[in-house]
């Protein structure tokens, strides 16, 4: 396996574990455990995991430049 793919997988599995539970825990605070609470979540989670997941393959590249 390339480093590049190995990299966007490490990428996806990070951001899906990460939003998750971040995502989880917040919807649940705030909607609590209704009948509205796993929809709710799952689309928090959806919009949050792309967001992360392209933060990190395009923004981290450029703070990485930034920083060196």
């Amino acid at each position: 396996m390339s480093n590049s793919r190995k990299e966007i997988k490490t990428v996806a599995t990070i951001a899906s574990v990460v939003t998750s539970y971040i995502t989880f825990i917040l919807v649940a605070l705030n909607l609590g455990f209704t009948n509205k609470f796993l929809f709710a979540w799952l689309r928090s989670w959806a919009i949050a995991a792309t967001l992360v997941f392209l933060s990190i393959l395009f923004v981290a590249p450029i703070i990485r430049k930034i920083m060196n």
